[in-house]
């Protein structure tokens, strides 16, 4: 047993990875509806942050206790699905090659076929002015691939932390449902010989 958290809570640590594995895969690369990412982060703290106390078998025991295995296992599920999360965003942002609206080719003459775009950030910005923002990005201050680099980042930046958040909070919130709801240790009637 470890001085602050249970080994149970190091083993849900580990299966929280997992499943912000599984979760980022489901939501941010098969289906990538990144909403349904920020949604599903509540419920995967409160689900780590109860089953880190069940793996440590926390039946009795002081209340700090439960609260640091949930913390924990919440904190490392959540810097995990933050993670993934930059990470795939800076997957597609610096791998945007323009295709298929940008940097086309015609196939008989092998000229390039207008509109093109810098790969990488100078694609995702063109992107973003063709569906229209370019009204809403100029508003903020947004002119140049520059300032959009620097807005986009900020924004991938606040929508991590703010995954981290909740699912720090749910894991938290999963702790204190186990500590009230948790299963009390079964009495053993003892009779006194006679």
């Amino acid at each position: 047993m470890n001085r602050v958290i249970d080994r149970g809570a190091l083993v849900a640590a580990g299966v929280g990875v997992g499943m912000a594995l599984t979760i980022a895969a489901s939501f941010l690369l098969v289906i990538p509806i990144e909403p349904i990412y920020w949604l599903i982060a509540l419920p995967a703290g409160l689900l780590i942050g109860y089953y880190a106390n069940q793996r440590s078998d926390r039946a009795l025991g002081p209340w700090r206790r439960i609260v640091a295995n949930a913390t924990a296992a919440g904190l490392v599920t959540g810097l995990t699905m933050a993670g993934l999360l930059l990470v795939v965003k800076v997957l597609f942002f610096f791998g945007d090659n323009g295709y298929p609206d940008f940097n086309r080719i015609d196939s008989d003459t092998r000229q390039p076929i207008p509109p093109s775009c810098q790969n990488g950030a100078g694609c995702v910005y063109a992107r973003y002015l063709a569906q229209g923002s370019g009204p809403e990005l100029a508003a903020g201050g947004v002119a140049d691939v520059d300032a959009f680099t620097r807005l986009y980042w900020r924004q991938q930046g606040s929508a991590a932390g703010t995954v981290l958040v909740l699912t720090l909070v749910g894991g938290l919130g999963g702790g204190l449902l186990y500590g009230v709801f948790r299963p009390k240790p079964s009495r053993v009637a003892r009779t006194v010989p006679g």
